[in-house]
């Protein structure tokens, strides 16, 4: 029997297996793809794993449906960070640091929130895909920023044709954004290895932030509207972007393998 927890964060909801006391699972990518179904496994849009290691406080790996591991996931990390501290591996006091394949993030508490310093985005530059004026970056995955004055437009048709383009080697998430104010925006991503539209996606906020400011849109302060809630974003003067947002636990549960 496998124990698992169910949380999500802002929508975006994920398996977590514990395997801080030694490997639990051997096939990582194969139990994502048959347990992330909504139908026939548990549901979610991916399985994060919770280790020890070397180099920070706990480590984080996450399989998505498609059998891929990612590099981060803005949502997920808050999510293994709540189990964390539930369970004692985290105090909640102070900075923890998390070892991701996009390298080790920091985390610490605002309120009832998770803040999670992000790093600095990379800028990509301007490709012209499907129609659209479609921006590069990546904020631990790569990431395409598409601005468009109504986001109620058909994602899933329009996404896949940029999430595959040849631009994109590893492919990347696709996000398209409408500018509120000058404080605030409005995202819809289409989430590469879900493969489908997402209720909220942590680094595609970062991504769109990123870009809405670098365009003169938006200040160091953006609040990013998703269909699952908002996320806080916010930049340094030296340009390292903080993601703060939510993350609740779900339910427990055991899955015989």
């Amino acid at each position: 029997m496998i124990r698992f927890t169910k949380l999500h964060g802002n929508g975006n909801d994920f398996i977590l297996i514990d395997e801080y006391d030694g490997e639990v699972m051997i096939d990582k990518a194969d139990f994502a793809a048959t347990y992330c179904d909504r139908r026939f496994g548990i549901g979610a849009d991916g399985v994060l794993f919770l280790l020890k290691s070397d180099c920070a406080d706990i480590g984080m790996r996450l399989f998505q449906p498609d059998r891929s591991e990612a590099e981060m996931c803005g949502n997920g990390i808050r999510c293994l960070v709540r189990y964390a501290i539930d369970e004692g591996y985290l105090t909640g006091a102070g900075t923890s640091t998390i070892e991701t394949l996009a390298g080790v993030l920091t985390v610490d508490l605002d309120g009832e929130w998770i803040k999670v310093n992000m790093g600095t985005p990379a800028f990509g530059g301007i490709k012209h895909l499907a129609g659209y004026e479609v921006y590069s970056t990546n904020t631990g995955v790569p990431h395409a920023v598409i601005f468009v004055d109504n986001p109620d437009i058909p994602i899933s048709e329009i996404a896949p044709g940029i999430r595959y383009a040849p631009v994109f080697p590893e492919g990347a998430n696709v996000n398209f954004v409408k500018i509120e104010n000058d404080h605030e925006i409005t995202i819809r991503t289409y989430e590469r290895g879900v493969e489908a539209e997402t209720l909220s996606c942590g680094t595609g906020a970062v991504a769109s932030a990123y870009v809405a400011r670098r365009r003169g849109l938006t200040g160091d302060r953006v609040v990013v509207r998703t269909a699952g809630g908002d996320l806080r974003i916010s930049f340094a003067a030296d340009g390292v972007a903080f993601m703060a947002g939510g993350a609740v636990r779900v339910f427990e549960g055991a899955v015989e393998i």
